[in-house]
């Protein structure tokens, strides 16, 4: 009788010490919930979003800047008449030239910057092009004094700094981001892009008003380095790198985030250039940017031009469009992933779905804004244009990582060359076309970015991919591989001490 009683009490004990188990971890993960930051790949995610909202405050403020420089404003001559004379007196070519001038250098770091980014880590390679971008920010106004042609020669060298930044985010992801869950981080970050353009876009025209214009480049400048500072001192190379990450965290990402790239392992140059899905990639990257650079470069002058808006208010309306695109690509990421994760379509037809249903919904609102009459109308189908393209995003821009993840920062190299070529050839080419400043010369430069946006969802659709390459396979036959993400068993070893005793993942 008194064995049975203890052996009672002992049941009696583990069920108890079972329930307050089980208690200690639901309100554990419920304080995860909130407790984001303690959640290490949301960390990097984040900062990576501030990272790109001033990589895009720092490439768009030249573009509202302009409007100020090349007004007229009152000016006393020397025989004592007060004159409108603008302070740079530049040709609509020549603004044109200026404000392309960024993209030269930055066509040229692209395949450099994910290369580098692969061999000793995205994370040290992203600070340092967006400090020393944010840095020569901060000397922009007294060259631009001295004379256009130092102002053009110090935005190229911005443009050489900025152009590591996309190929070697993909490098970040490729150690950092668990396999479902690539799309969501992947827009988190690049949605401060949108951000960027949102917030910098009014503020520069603010500026430009109570300041004058060279108080922008001085804002940016400074903002840009103190972002720098912070993520070289937060962000480490991998998660193993991390002496904040905890047990849980660091092994879920371990084994569903596929291989990344071993010391040693070369990149099969041949197969890569000569893949239809890569080249879907590229040509959607093309796409993709060359109506969104038309729009960013040019949208304060036209609406300076057509709608005959003061500086400060073309800043507020051109950053309309990109605060949707900042809202939707948050949305499109999470449903794409949601999507993986339920098994409603496979990741292929995600991609496909959303890459090509954003183009082609954006060549029809393009045409409509080309035709719109008032301020109103064109507003909303150029906001519902941009916006559309946070779906593109959770297209094309995760594809690199889905299809070749110890390639990836390469492979967005690859990519972001070509997608490049829009920021130096549309910007000249508008200025040609737009020679009177008149609606319908207008509407041949949204005409050429509608048929580009068709054609780009046309070749998406055929060649898309979103499977592991055999070509990856074959180069890392040291790994094996679920094209789901659901398990995968890597080269490299463990090195982090993390002692956490916290299961979130």
């Amino acid at each position: 009788m008194n064995e049975e009683n203890t052996v009672a009490e002992d049941l009696k004990r583990q069920a108890a010490m079972f329930y307050n188990t089980t208690r200690r971890e639901q309100t554990k993960d419920h304080e995860m919930t909130w407790r984001f930051w303690r959640r290490r790949r949301l960390v990097v995610a984040l900062l990576a979003f501030f990272g790109f909202f001033n990589v895009y405050a720092l490439r768009v403020n030249l573009s509202v800047a302009v409007v100020a420089m090349t007004e007229p404003v009152e000016t006393k001559l020397e025989n004592g008449t007060i004159a409108m004379i603008p302070e740079f007196d530049w040709s609509t070519q020549t603004k044109g030239l200026v404000l392309s001038s960024f993209f030269y250098g930055y066509l040229v770091t692209q395949l450099p910057g994910g290369w580098l980014a692969a061999k000793i880590g995205g994370n040290r390679v992203f600070a340092i092009g967006i400090g020393t971008t944010s840095l020569l920010t901060l000397f922009t106004p007294p060259l631009a004094h001295t004379s256009t042609a130092l102002l053009i020669a110090v935005r190229v060298i911005e443009g050489f700094f900025e152009g590591v930044t996309y190929p070697c985010i993909h490098a970040v992801w490729a150690r950092w981001a668990p396999g479902e869950e690539r799309a969501r981080l992947a827009t988190l970050a690049f949605s401060g892009s949108y951000a960027g353009t949102v917030v910098a876009m009014p503020l520069c025209s603010l500026l430009a008003h109570y300041t004058g214009w060279p108080g922008i480049f001085y804002v940016f400048g400074i903002l840009g380095l103190i972002w720098t500072t912070v993520w070289w001192i937060v962000v480490k190379e991998s998660p193993e790198k991390d002496p904040r990450i905890s047990a849980a965290e660091l092994k879920y990402i371990q084994e569903t985030r596929g291989t990344t790239l071993t010391d040693g392992a070369k990149h099969p140059w041949k197969a890569m250039l000569t893949s239809g899905p890569v080249w879907a990639i590229v040509v959607a990257h093309f796409s993709e940017n060359w109506g969104f650079y038309t729009l960013l470069t040019f949208l304060p002058t036209f609406m300076k031009d057509v709608y005959k808006f003061e500086t400060s208010a073309t800043g507020w309306l051109s950053a309309i469009p990109y605060l949707a695109m900042a809202a939707t690509l948050q949305g499109a990421g999470h449903l794409a992933d949601c999507l993986l994760r339920r098994g409603l379509l496979s990741r292929t037809n995600i991609r496909k779905l959303f890459n090509c249903g954003a183009f082609l919904s954006q060549t029809v609102f393009m045409i409509a804004a080309a035709y719109s009459t008032s301020v109103v109308g064109c507003v909303v189908c150029l906001t519902i244009a941009v916006g559309l393209g946070g779906f593109a995003w959770s297209g094309f821009s995760v594809n690199h990582l889905d299809i070749a993840p110890p390639h990836a920062s390469v492979l967005m190299g690859v990519s972001n060359t070509f997608a490049t070529l829009p920021g130096i050839v549309s910007p000249p080419l508008a200025g040609s076309i737009v020679l009177d400043k008149t609606a319908e010369q207008w509407r041949v430069v949204f005409f050429i970015s509608s048929a580009i946006y068709l054609f780009g969802a046309v070749v998406y659709y055929i060649f898309c991919s979103a499977e592991l390459q055999p070509w990856v396979l074959h180069d890392q036959s040291d790994a094996s591989f679920d094209t789901d993400g659901a398990s995968v068993t890597t080269a490299g070893g463990y090195d982090n001490r993390a002692t956490d005793h916290n299961s979130e993942m």
